[in-house]
């Protein structure tokens, strides 16, 4: 390839003129320099900055000694932008339902848009919500740290889930744990979660403090908030879920699986469920002041997860639809 050399200034003598350029600017200034005090030899320079021939070339054929601007990078944005094709009605809705459940993305809030009756497609919700956040008008709820410890407590006379246990429907494994809460400084409570594996449907309450007569309590509520019968239960090794809590169980006909030590993986489903209640609910919520008005919120909250919230890993549907279509199958399957 010919190369017809342009005499220019050295790059220190241009630049005290005051050209203001950019440190790339500046080092392609450098390859040209180079170039012409060594013989305008392309090869040589590409060998001495390390750069290839054709990419010495491009910036050679784009240099104007008269616009030292020529070096700079150029914009990338394409010529023809996409132009928006929803409705005002479609972004107003689709920021309302944002700002109603901050923490659901794309995917959960076209469920809800279309079930409005509004025809949207999940990447045109996405493009609105990143229109959204780069116009600054979305209005994230600030966060609140919670901090969550674990009790290790052994359990000595742990019953094990039988590796022959097999979940099929729901009720028959409800995993419950609990989650240290601290909205202030000085305030700490113990959040109870129960989530049923198959159905997703959960269960929640917040007390003072996890003791073993609270946790049978918490019984109570499970069975009359779970849509089914419960076959079984499955906890870690805290205390809470010892003594009074054990001969609930009993009592009730419910099998008790105790987790092995240091193994809150094989209780994932509600490990799962205490990250998204602390970011869907604590970290967002003006919570009140007593727990009386926190359970009052809880279970408002509660019914907002089990019959609005989409739930990816059932199809995007609510627990509750779930367990509807459940029935509705098992009720097919005994007719027939």
């Amino acid at each position: 390839m010919q190369i017809h050399s342009c005499k220019v200034p050295r790059t220190k003598r241009l630049l005290a003129l005051g050209i203001e350029l950019s440190r790339d600017a500046r080092k392609r200034l450098d390859w040209i320099d180079y170039y012409q005090s060594h013989g305008e030899n392309a090869s040589l320079t590409a060998r001495h900055f390390g750069i290839s021939r054709d990419t010495f070339y491009e910036w050679w054929r784009r240099y104007d000694p008269r616009d030292l601007t020529t070096l700079e990078d150029r914009s990338h944005r394409p010529r023809r932008v996409r132009r928006p094709t929803w409705t005002p009605e479609q972004y107003a809705a689709v920021r309302e339902l944002r700002e109603r459940y901050p923490r659901w993305g794309k995917d959960k809030l076209a469920v809800l848009l279309r079930k409005e009756g509004r025809n949207v497609s999940v990447s045109m919700v996405g493009r609105i919500l990143t229109t959204l956040k780069r116009r600054g008008e979305l209005v994230e709820p600030p966060r609140r740290k919670i901090s969550v410890r674990k009790r290790t407590t052994p359990r000595p006379y742990a019953v094990r889930k039988p590796p022959d246990y097999v979940v099929r429907e729901p009720g028959d494994l409800v995993e419950i744990d609990t989650l240290d809460v601290r909205p202030w400084p000085g305030v700490a409570w113990k959040h109870f979660s129960a989530r049923d594996v198959v159905s997703r449907w959960d269960v929640l309450e917040t007390h003072g403090r996890a003791t073993a007569h609270l946790a049978a309590e918490f019984c109570q509520r499970l069975a009359e908030r779970m849509p089914y019968p419960i076959r079984a239960v499955q906890v870690d090794g805290g205390s809470e879920f010892m003594a009074d809590f054990e001969q609930e169980c009993q009592r009730r006909g419910w099998l008790l699986f105790v987790l092995p030590p240091r193994s809150p993986k094989l209780n994932g489903h509600v490990e799962r469920a205490q990250r998204t209640h602390t970011e869907e609910f604590y970290e967002i919520t003006e919570l009140a002041e007593h727990l009386a008005g926190v359970n009052r919120q809880l279970r408002d909250w509660e019914r907002t997860y089990n019959t609005i919230r989409p739930h990816q890993s059932l199809g995007y549907l609510t627990p509750a639809e779930f367990v509807t279509q459940w029935r509705k199958e098992r009720n097919q399957g005994t007719a027939s």
